[in-house]
């Protein structure tokens, strides 16, 4: 047979999945993460009603620059630097003699973000891996008595949310850590394997608002039994299963309404928080925050869950009361129809600011 004939087909043999076009690896399988190769990628995703993977957009940037009103020669604290979308506009209005003191308990996260931070010519960065519940003591290693403006953002970063391996998707399969700082012992797997059914059900429940919050503790406690659930997608098919939700049809889902949330997102998120402590730390940022601010100094907070918002309603008008704030906003600033639009992920968001009593 010449060597040009064609070759004879091995039936038994599968058709060869290309990396390129059939990607199975998280790391290959989204094109708007190689802006540069696939240009027009992003808005493309856009368009669609979903944020592109790896990205990040800084929620309700304009009405945070307009309540905290960073102004060259100021010092603020930002104690979520995240991706650093919102602390670089602050850089920007702070320079020229203007400081920024970033926080994150996400060490790796911070040191990427410190890293592709532009800081403007006569304004500093200063970057701690600490969580906001410190910010005190940060200031005294700062050598700082207080501050003109400080911003929390309780969300989780794209960047975070879209890796795998730090187990906060539910979307892609990794392993169920959910730790923002992976210095702490407890993780996602431990809380799932250890907790009581009354136990996992109120956190469903009051961290997630999940209307199936008894059920679906029920089915982990079930389930656990017969073998551990350590793996994001072994939680997310138990919790699909117990809303007879088929995975195939969460496409279908997505299609009608592309705002509406994955089934699994309220459990993912109480369990998040849950391995956080989240709300602990905030509760201790709030009671310390006014005595961190100057006289006339701002404070805002973007939250993401109704607990949470509560919380900061709670602690501004309790300010108000005291004194210590002279002013706080009365209802949260949330995202415009164009902000839903351009970043779903901000959909649930709500601001308040309030400002320190005094000249």
């Amino acid at each position: 047979m010449s060597d040009h004939e064609p070759q004879p087909s091995d039936p038994s043999r599968r058709r060869p999945r290309y990396r390129g076009t059939h990607p199975r690896r998280f790391e290959e399988r989204y094109k708007e993460r190689d802006g540069e190769r696939f240009p027009g990628i992003v808005d493309h995703v856009r368009a669609q009603g979903r944020t592109p993977a790896g990205s990040h957009v800084p929620v309700l940037l304009e009405a945070v620059l307009d309540r905290l009103r960073p102004r060259p020669g100021e010092v603020v604290l930002d104690g979520t630097l995240g991706y650093g979308g919102h602390a670089q506009a602050f850089l920007e209005r702070l320079a020229p003699g203007g400081r920024l003191i970033g926080l994150d308990v996400d060490a790796e996260q911070l040191e990427r973000t410190r890293t592709r931070m532009r800081v403007p010519e006569g304004a500093t960065l200063s970057c701690h891996a600490r969580n906001f519940s410190g910010l005190a003591g940060v200031l005294r290693d700062e050598g700082i008595v207080a501050v003109d403006a400080i911003f929390l953002d309780l969300g989780v970063s794209s960047m975070q949310i879209d890796d795998p391996a730090r187990g906060f998707s539910y979307k892609h399969d990794g392993p169920l850590d959910l730790r923002l700082d992976r210095r702490r012992s407890v993780s996602g797997t431990d809380l799932v394997a250890s907790l009581a059914e009354p136990e996992l059900a109120a956190a469903f429940r009051e961290l997630g608002d999940e209307p199936d919050a008894d059920r679906i503790a029920r089915r982990i406690v079930t389930e656990r039994r017969l073998r551990p659930i350590k793996t994001t997608r072994a939680l997310s098919d138990l919790i699909l299963a117990v809303k007879g939700v088929r995975r195939s049809d969460l496409k279908e889902r997505a299609a009608l309404d592309p705002h509406a949330p994955h089934p699994a997102a309220r459990v993912f998120q109480a369990l998040r928080m849950l391995v956080n402590d989240e709300r602990a730390h905030l509760a201790a940022a709030l009671r310390n925050a006014a005595y961190c601010l100057n006289p006339g100094g701002r404070i805002g907070v973007l939250s993401f869950h109704s607990g949470e918002d509560a919380l900061v309603e709670a602690a501004f008008t309790q300010g108000v009361a005291l004194g210590l704030y002279r002013a706080a906003s009365d209802i949260p600033e949330t995202p415009t129809p164009v902000e839903r639009r351009d970043n779903p992920r901000c959909a649930s968001a709500l601001f308040r600011w309030a400002v320190r009593a005094g000249d």
